[in-house]
Formats: structure tokens, sequence, C-alpha cells
């Protein structure tokens, strides 16, 4: 079956390489001549966020400056993805939206991440974002103390 992800070229940043593996095989599995390229260090990815264009680029939150590395993939217009098990905070995922972010996952959910890219290339912004928190409601519900939308300011979305 015909992916979005179809084709297009897409950046992975995180400082374990056994996460950047597995989002590998993942995206390989599911899509036909995508490209990825991988990087394990700040100064890499910055590096390449410099030098090429992406459709698609999956962000780690912690050991590699991700907020940092966010911004200015969002200078570029770049779709990006934040993925986290250190980071996974209300806080985290707002930061995460306010700059610019199209999705924010849990690395928890690394073996379910191509339909998530592949919403974040098929819906606009915010109904993205909507969709996204619909998914993964009961995920963060669990994860997350009581109250944790309004008290992040996500009920306001």
């Amino acid at each position: 079956m015909a992916s979005i992800l179809d084709g297009k070229s897409i950046l992975a940043v995180d400082d374990e390489p056994d996460v950047l593996t597995v989002l590998e095989e993942e995206i390989q599995q599911a899509c036909t001549g995508c490209t990825l390229d991988k990087a394990t260090t700040y100064e890499q990815a910055a590096r390449l966020l410099g030098s090429k264009q992406y459709d698609v680029v999956v962000l780690d939150i912690m050991g590699v400056r991700g907020f940092e590395l966010l911004e200015i993939a969002v200078k570029r217009h770049l779709n990006v993805a934040m993925l986290t098990a250190h980071a996974l905070t209300p806080e985290a995922l707002k930061k995460s939206h306010d700059l610019g972010a199209r999705a924010y996952l849990p690395k928890d959910k690394l073996g379910e991440i191509v339909p998530f890219l592949e919403d974040m290339l098929k819906y606009e912004h915010k109904p993205g974002w909507e969709r996204l928190l619909e998914k993964l409601e009961g995920y963060f519900d669990s994860q997350f103390e009581a109250g944790w939308k309004g008290r992040s300011g996500l009920s306001d979305w």
C-alpha cells in the first residue's frame, strides 16, 4: 500500500543509535523510495539541517538539544516530530507545540511511528495536533498527573 512518506527525505536525530535503528526499520518497511539521514549529535544534525531540505524531521529532545534543533528546523519550514522518553511531560509537549513541532511522540510508541508521521504530513498544524492528542490521550492520561491538560494549557487548543 502506498504511503504519503513514499519518496520523502527524512532526518532522524537521537543520541541513542538503537533508537535510530528502530526508526530506520519502521520507516523503510513503510515507504518506498524514501531516504533517511541519521544524526547522533546536535552538531551533526545542525549541519544536515543547514545543508539539506527534508520533508520530515524526527528529533529527540534530550541528549541532542532537540528544542534548539526544532527552532532551526521550523525556521526552514520543515515538518518536525519530537520524540522523547525522558522529557515526557505536559510542559515539554506544550513547548514542542508552541515552538512549531507538528507532533510529540513518546519513545514507547516507536513501533507505531509511521502512522503518526503520515498524519503529520496529511493534516495542517492544528488538526494534526488534535488528531495526535485524540490518538494518544489515553497514553498521556496514564503517564501524566490528573488534570495535566488544564495545567499545561493544552485544553485551550
